[in-house]
């Protein structure tokens, strides 16, 4: 790095030197060792910014380096999970228990790779390390400003990030668009950051074509002048994507290449695609990943077989993805976002991953239950009587509950394939409680605090235990699996005769209580996954010569759900839904262990 850049940084980092830089380094961080990639957005929000970024992190992952992407939300709550789904979608938990936004849940997916809370960053959490920094002296009596002190305070972050993950590539995903007020101090950072460590970010814009149907052709002003924002901000893009309905055509391409002074192959069209998955391959194609490799200078880094053996892997899923599909199956998810399909964006893409492995087309309805009448079995039942499978999935608050209970009553009554998760394994046995054990008055406390008969509770002995307090249980937990259960034939291990722990991922305060559990038992009711060392309920079911497929979670199988790897839950109950719609089907002719193994537990 040329002395004057390392002048900078030493100044800044040493506390005896009276200078206006700030920016400080983290101990074991070598400058120039560790490579950076900005993706920031123009034009709008929502465009697919975690999507581009994730597809190429993996594509950089696949040749052999180490990548560590990272959100940086513009927003002041400290992390997501207070946020409304209709605002921002679904809360995703990363393993060690924080809560961010879905994009996580995009990186995790096509990296395969668990991310933790130095992944993500909100302002809420800058300013709050700022703010105690600063009465504990930290900043040597100067005035506290946003520059150089908040973006030094950012440059430390992913600086971190880079250590802490070894990392040969940090991948920074900024949310919001250019030209906001809430994401400005994180785009300046990242100014300084090129500045400093000339040669190591490469700064890639998103944007967005218009098509006008009026029109009948692309128009590319809105794009332009978006990214004259970002180059008035003193940033120059060193590739742009272009976001579209339709493929962005080479006029469009070479109107924004010439504007922005970026070279026609580095302009990539990403436009609408049947999956997400298939972006990585087009990109790669297109030579993107080389570009990326030229301008960080990390053509050397690259180990080709592992990239061949990465590429011919996905190639297959893909190529599965593509394929045509064997079976027709609808399943349905009934729940109080329905209207909104980002709300449950995990359980989406665990269903497209089993559906893929599974050769299955699934057909999604999304069921409202706030707008079920939960008192009307012939209601209930028009809507549920058409379908292959159902999946209640969590959420909180009353809205819309009983709803999801007398869904639960008809998949049980009726044999209809079923997968309940957190809340929906909540109302499975609330709903059991009821209409099998005679507990007219079961309930949860969380609905009802009075209620007499509460099978769901808080229950702060066990909270206690936990160490968690009033807070929820979050993040990553061992979970004991019963052997001879559907549940240990799931996890694989349907030949084991102990016990066996499979870590799964919560987000949940309440609990089946203790006291209620003999009683649901002795009715049918199996607790197949237990917590290993208390009385904490975790997974249940009723027996396979009962019911095809009956089964629920108190974590989340979605969050854990990769695209190589579909979580067994939901490829238990596309199968099963499969067999629902072809009931003569032989068992052999779905090409996995799946419907076989719960076909063997049945007989």
């Amino acid at each position: 790095m040329p002395n004057q850049e390392n002048d900078i940084l030493a100044a800044a980092g040493h506390s005896n030197i009276e200078t206006e830089f700030y920016s400080p380094i983290p101990d074991g961080y070598k400058p120039g060792r560790h490579k950076y990639v900005a993706v920031l957005g123009t034009v709008m929000s929502g465009l697919g910014k975690g999507i581009f970024s994730s597809s190429l992190a993996k594509l950089l992952k696949d040749k052999g380096l180490r990548v560590a992407p990272i959100k940086l939300e513009g927003y002041l709550n400290l992390d997501s999970g207070t946020l409304n789904p209709y605002r921002h979608g679904e809360v995703f938990v990363l393993d060690d228990g924080m809560e961010t936004d879905m994009d996580l849940g995009t990186y995790e997916r096509m990296l395969d790779q668990n991310l933790t809370g130095d992944n993500f960053a909100t302002s809420g959490q800058i300013y709050r390390h700022v703010l105690d920094k600063e009465r504990e002296g930290g900043y040597l009596g100067r005035d506290v400003q946003m520059i150089p002190h908040v973006t030094g305070e950012v440059k430390h972050l992913l600086r971190s990030l880079a250590v802490k993950q070894k990392s040969d590539v940090v991948f920074i995903e900024v949310g919001g668009t250019v030209g906001d007020f809430e994401n400005g101090f994180y785009i300046e950072a990242l100014r300084e950051l090129a500045f400093e460590e000339p040669g190591s970010v490469c700064f890639v814009a998103l944007t967005y074509v218009l098509e006008p149907k009026t029109l009948g052709e692309q128009k590319s002003k809105a794009a332009q002048l978006g990214l004259k924002k970002l180059m008035e901000n003193g940033i120059q893009p060193h590739m742009i994507a272009c976001r579209a309905t339709n493929e962005v055509g080479p006029k469009v391409r070479e109107k924004i290449a010439m504007f922005s002074n970026v070279p026609v192959r580095a302009v990539f069209s990403m436009h609408d695609r049947s999956s997400i998955y298939s972006i990585p391959e087009s990109m790669h194609q297109e030579g993107l990943d080389i570009e990326i490799l030229s301008i960080l200078d990390l053509h050397s880094a690259v180990r080709p077989r592992e990239e061949d053996k990465a590429r011919r892997e996905w190639a297959k899923f893909v190529g599965m993805l593509n394929a045509q599909r064997t079976h027709d199956i609808t399943i349905g998810i009934t729940g109080k976002y329905a209207a909104l399909r980002d709300a449950y964006a995990s359980i989406d893409k665990a269903l497209e991953h089993s559906a893929a492995h599974l050769s299955a087309k699934i057909n999604i309805e999304w069921l409202d239950t706030t707008e079920m009448d939960p008192t009307n079995p012939i209601e209930i039942a028009s809507h549920l009587k058409d379908l292959d499978g159902v999946i209640v999935p969590g959420g909180f608050g009353a809205r819309g509950t009983e709803g999801k209970i007398a869904c639960v009553q008809y998949c049980r009554e009726n044999k209809l394939p079923y997968l309940g998760i957190c809340l929906g394994f909540q109302m499975a046995v609330v709903e059991h409680a009821r209409n099998v054990c005679g507990i007219s008055d079961a309930a949860s406390s969380e609905f009802d605090p009075n209620a007499a008969s509460a099978v769901i509770d808080i229950l702060p002995e066990q909270k206690k235990i936990e160490g968690l307090g009033g807070n929820m249980r979050l993040g990553g937990k061992d979970v004991q699996i019963k052997p001879h259960t559907l549940a240990a034939m799931l996890f694989g291990q349907e030949q084991a005769n102990k016990t066996f722990n499979v870590r799964q991922r919560f987000r949940h305060r309440y609990e089946v209580d203790p006291n209620f559990i003999e009683r649901l038992e002795d009715k049918g009711l199996i607790f197949s996954g237990r917590h290993p060392e208390h009385p904490i309920m975790q997974v249940l079911e009723i027996s396979p010569d009962k019911h095809p497929y009956f089964i629920g979670a108190q974590f989340h199988p979605e969050l854990t759900s990769r695209p190589l790897e579909p979580h067994p839950m939901f490829m238990g109950l596309v199968a099963a839904a499969i067999r629902h719609a072809n009931p003569d089907l032989p068992a052999e002719q779905i090409s996995s262990r799946w419907l076989p193994t719960v076909a063997q537990a049945a007989s």
